[in-house]
């Protein structure tokens, strides 16, 4: 078993972190029997509100992990943070998976399982409640992640949305002197 510091890495070109989350081996049936390969679940973030999902498909693992950081890198999105968590509670779905995301208290941390955690850690959110429900598959997890915070809205439009006032959104935690 590989520890959380083999598979997490700082690109040095370009200061991204880069996490393989799930490795997959495939097979493929042919005429002379089955063609094995291999599906890599690649996320890459800034830390600082941007964050990408790639996967990869090769022959080896060090080929398929290299494309998921490529494309990972190339559908990289901008997420809407508030401080240090995120705006407001959200479900997000991908196919039967679905993932609950909740603001959280500032020192509360990162509350959330395997694929939901590598994608809110490398988008830069350092205080999230999160469950995630419906089907495990971790490429379900990671994509409903990833989809969630593309629909995160500042706290201002959420109200606006919902018709409230930002003191009715705001979370019990919240108090008038601790703006985060």
């Amino acid at each position: 078993m590989s520890s959380r510091s083999d598979r997490d890495r700082r690109d040095e070109g370009d200061g991204l972190f880069e996490r393989v989350v799930h490795i997959t081996r495939v097979a493929k049936v042919v005429q002379g029997g089955r063609r094995f390969g291999f599906r890599v679940v690649v996320v890459v973030g800034d830390q600082n509100g941007k964050v990408g999902v790639g996967i990869g498909k090769a022959r080896d693992v060090p080929q398929a992990i290299r494309k998921g950081a490529e494309r990972a890198r190339a559908t990289m999105v901008s997420v809407n943070l508030m401080g240090t968590t995120v705006p407001h509670d959200l479900l997000a779905e991908h196919g039967a998976a679905k993932v609950l995301i909740k603001p959280a208290a500032m020192g509360t941390g990162v509350i959330a399982g395997g694929g939901a955690r590598a994608v809110l850690e490398a988008a830069g959110v350092k205080d999230v409640l999160s469950k995630s429900l419906g089907s495990a598959n971790i490429l379900n997890v990671v994509m409903a992640t990833w989809k969630g915070l593309q629909q995160m809205r500042s706290r201002e439009e959420a109200a606006a949305a919902r018709g409230k006032t930002l003191a009715e959104l705001a979370p019990p935690w919240r108090t008038a002197g601790n703006d985060n």
